[in-house]
C-alpha cells in the first residue's frame, strides 16, 4: 500500500479501530497487552497525522468520497475532507492523545480493568478522528454519536460507583438532547440543499438559513458543553483523570468548536450573534463558578467551559481561525493541567479535595513546574502559548467595537487568573494539610514525561510559531511547533490584528489590561487564599458568595422540570397506554384472532428449546430457497 493521502487518512481510522478490536478481544484482562497495543496505535496515528500535516500545501484541500449505501434515490457517502484547519486539528488531537496514552500507563497501573480502559481510548480515537476527516454531515453525525458512546463508556469506567454511573448517564442523555437538534438540522439541510457534502455546500455558495444554522449549533452546545447544555461536564470528572484530560478538556469538547468552524460558511448573522452572547456569557460565568469547588478536577472542569466559551465567542465575532488557534493552544495547557491534577491525585492516594493538599511544590517539583507553566499560559502570561490566542480574541472584540462582549471576555480572563491562583495556593504552596499530602512524592516517568512535553514545552512555546522568522530559538529561525503550512493562516491573522491594533493605538492598552488582570487575579488569589490554611478562604469568609457559585442552578431547574412536567406527562401517557391500547384495543376489540395468533406463536415458536429454533430456521431457509427456485424457473421459461 502506497502512502498516498487517501491511504493515510484511511489508516488514521483503521489503526485505532484495529487497536480497539485486538485489545478488547485478546488483552481485556492482560496487564501490559492492551497498553502496548493502544500506545503503539496512538504513535502510528501521530506519525500519519504529522505526515499529512507536512504534505499539505498552502490553500490545498484533499477530498475523497465513495458511495457506501444506496436506498432508492438516497446515497450515503463515506469520504474524507482535509484542509488546513482539519490538518491542524488532526495534529493536535493525535499529539495530545499520544502523550495522554503514555501518562495513562502509569496512572492506571494498579487498575484491574486497564484492558477495558485502553480499549475505550482506542474506540474514542477512532470516533474523534472520524469527525475531523468526515466530508459530509451524515458521516459526521455517525462519528459524533460514536464519540458520545465512547465518552459514556469511559466516564463509567468505575461503573460500580454510583456517582460514576449517574455521571455517565447524565452526559449521554444531555448530549442526546443537543444531538436531536443536530440531526433535524442535517435532515433539513438535505431537504433544502439536496446534499450534505461539506465540499459541495461550500463550492455551491448556497443561501444561508438561520434555522439550519441554529439546529446544527445544537450539536455544538451539547458536545462543547455550552449553555444551556453545560450541566454534564463537571459531573463527567467521575471518570479517570486521563479521560478528563483527553476527552473533556482537549479533544471531544473541542470537536463542537471544530465543527462550527467547518460549517462557518453556513452561519447567518443571527446565528453568530446567538453564539457570541451565549458563549461570552458562559465564559464569564464558568470562570467564576470554578471558585466554588474544592474538588481539584471539578474546579478544573469549569475551565474548559470558560475557554470553550472564548472559542465560541471568537466564531461569533467572525474569526473562526482565531477560535481554532485557541482550541489548539487550549488543548496543550488544559491537558497539562488535568494530567498534573492526576499526578497530584495519584500521589495523594486519590485525595481530590484541594483543602487537604498544600506544600506539594517541594515534594513534586516536576509536576509543580509543569502546572505553573500551564497556569501562566491559561492566564495569558505574555509570550506564552495561551497569551497569543486569548489576546487575539480580546483584540478582535475591541477592534469590531463590541464592548459588552469584550467586558464579558475580560471578566472571563480575570476568572481564569483567580481560579488558577487559588489552585496554586491550595495545592502546591503553603504547608501540607493532610497525611497524604505530607507523604506525597513525585510520580513515575510514565506520568512526568508527558507533563514536561505538553506543559513545559508546548504550553510555553506553541504560540511562538505565530511569530515566524521574527523569533530566533536555539540558534536558528523557528518554523513553528505546529510544523505545516496551516500555521501560516494563523500567523497572518495574528499580524493583521496587531497591525490594526497599532493603527488604532491600542497595543499598549491591551498589554496593560492583560498584565493588570494577571496581577490582580493571579497575585490577588494567592494572597487571599493563603490566609486560611486547610480551608477555602472564600467559603469561610463569604459563605453566601461561595454558595451562589457552588449551587447548581441549571440542574435544579432541570430537576424541577422533570419532576413537575415531564414525569406527570409520562405517567399520563402510560395510563392511557394501559387503559386504551392494552386494556380496550388489545384485550377488548382485538382480543380474538390476534390473541390466538399470539398464543400459537408462544407455543410453537418461542419455546426456549434450541432444537426447535434450528428446525424453524431450516424450514424457513428451505421455503426461501424454494421461492428462489420457482422464480428462476419462471425466468428460464420466459427466456425460452
Amino acid at each position: 500500500m502506497t502512502c498516498s493521502p487517501e491511504n493515510l487518512l484511511f489508516a488514521l481510522l483503521a489503526i485505532p479501530l484495529a487497536s480497539a478490536v485486538i485489545s478488547g478481544l485478546f488483552f481485556r484482562r492482560s496487564r501490559w497487552g492492551a497498553p502496548i497495543v493502544s500506545c503503539t496505535a496512538a504513535l502510528a496515528i501521530l506519525v500519519a497525522a504529522v505526515k499529512l500535516l507536512f504534505s499539505l500545501a498552502p490553500g490545498e484541500t484533499l477530498h475523497f468520497s465513495h458511495n457506501w449505501l444506496t436506498l432508492g434515490s438516497f446515497n450515503l457517502n463515506i469520504g474524507f475532507l482535509l484542509d488546513q484547519n482539519a490538518a491542524t486539528m488532526l495534529f493536535v488531537v493525535s499529539f495530545v492523545a499520544f502523550w495522554i496514552h503514555i501518562f495513562s500507563v502509569g496512572y492506571m497501573d494498579d487498575d484491574a480493568a486497564r484492558g477495558r480502559f485502553f480499549t475505550g481510548l482506542s474506540i474514542f480515537m477512532f470516533s474523534i478522528l472520524g469527525i475531523v476527516v468526515a466530508d459530509n454531515l451524515y458521516m459526521t453525525f455517525i462519528f459524533w454519536e460514536l464519540v458520545g458512546f465512547s465518552s459514556y463508556m469511559l466516564i463509567a469506567h468505575y461503573f460500580d460507583k454510583d456517582y460514576a454511573a449517574m455521571a455517565s448517564k447524565k452526559a449521554f442523555i444531555t448530549n442526546r438532547v443537543g444531538d436531536l437538534g443536530f440531526l433535524v438540522g442535517i435532515i433539513l439541510c438535505q431537504v433544502t440543499y439536496g446534499t450534505v457534502s461539506l465540499a459541495e455546500l461550500g463550492a455551491a455558495g448556497v443561501e444561508k438559513s438561520t434555522l439550519i444554522g441554529l439546529l446544527l449549533m445544537c450539536g455544538f452546545l451539547g458536545k462543547s458543553a455550552q449553555f444551556p447544555l453545560h450541566v454534564w461536564l463537571t459531573d463527567a470528572m467521575a471518570g479517570p483523570t486521563p479521560v478528563s484530560a483527553l476527552i473533556h478538556a482537549a479533544t471531544m469538547v473541542a470537536a463542537g468548536v471544530f465543527f462550527m468552524v467547518r460549517i462557518f460558511f453556513l452561519l447567518t448573522e443571527p446565528v453568530l450573534t446567538v453564539m457570541l452572547w451565549g458563549c461570552a456569557g458562559m465564559a464569564a460565568l464558568a470562570g467564576l463558578c470554578a471558585l466554588g469547588q474544592t474538588d481539584i478536577k471539578k474546579s478544573l472542569a469549569y475551565s474548559p467551559l470558560s475557554h470553550l466559551g472564548f472559542m465560541g465567542a471568537a466564531i461569533g465575532l467572525g474569526a473562526p481561525e482565531i477560535a481554532l488557534l485557541h482550541m489548539g493552544m487550549h488543548a496543550f495547557f488544559k491537558a497539562t493541567l488535568f494530567l498534573c491534577s492526576g499526578s497530584v491525585i495519584h500521589a495523594c492516594h486519590h485525595e481530590q479535595d484541594m483543602t487537604k493538599m498544600g506544600g506539594l511544590w517541594k515534594k513534586m517539583p516536576v509536576t509543580f513546574v509543569a502546572f505553573l507553566v500551564a497556569s501562566l499560559s491559561i492566564c495569558a502570561f505574555p509570550w506564552m502559548a495561551g497569551w497569543y490566542s486569548k489576546d487575539m480574541i480580546l483584540s478582535k472584540a475591541l477592534l469590531v467595537g463590541n464592548y459588552p462582549a469584550l467586558a464579558l471576555l475580560l471578566l472571563a480572563a480575570l476568572g481564569s487568573a483567580l481560579y488558577m491562583g487559588r489552585m496554586l495556593q491550595l495545592v502546591f504552596l503553603g504547608k501540607a494539610n493532610s497525611e497524604h499530602a505530607a507523604h506525597a512524592h513525585e510520580s513515575s516517568a510514565w506520568m512526568t514525561l508527558p507533563l514536561v512535553v505538553l506543559g513545559v514545552v508546548y504550553s510555553l512555546g506553541a504560540g511562538w510559531s505565530l511569530l515566524g522568522d521574527k523569533v530566533a530559538w536555539l540558534g536558528g529561525k523557528m518554523t513553528g511547533l505546529l510544523p505545516s503550512a496551516s500555521i501560516l493562516s494563523f500567523a497572518e491573522e495574528y499580524h493583521h490584528l496587531h497591525e490594526q491594533l497599532a493603527e488604532a493605538g491600542q497595543v499598549t492598552l491591551m498589554l496593560a489590561v492583560g498584565v493588570a488582570i494577571l496581577v490582580i487575579g493571579l497575585g490577588g488569589a494567592i494572597w487571599f487564599y493563603r490566609q486560611t490554611p486547610g480551608a477555602d478562604a472564600l467559603q469561610r469568609k463569604f459563605p453566601k458568595a461561595y454558595f451562589v457559585l457552588e449551587y447548581r442552578w441549571m440542574d435544579t431547574l432541570y430537576n424541577a422540570y422533570i419532576a413537575k412536567v415531564q414525569q406527570p406527562v409520562a405517567n399520563l401517557l402510560g395510563l392511557l397506554d394501559k387503559v386504551l391500547i392494552n386494556g380496550i384495543a388489545v384485550r377488548g376489540f382485538g382480543a380474538g384472532f390476534p390473541a390466538l395468533l399470539g398464543l400459537l406463536s408462544r407455543r410453537l415458536l418461542h419455546t426456549g428449546n434450541l432444537h426447535h429454533y434450528v428446525f424453524w430456521f431450516a424450514l424457513g431457509a428451505l421455503l426461501y430457497g424454494a421461492v428462489l427456485l420457482v422464480d428462476w424457473a419462471n425466468l428460464f421459461c420466459c427466456a425460452q
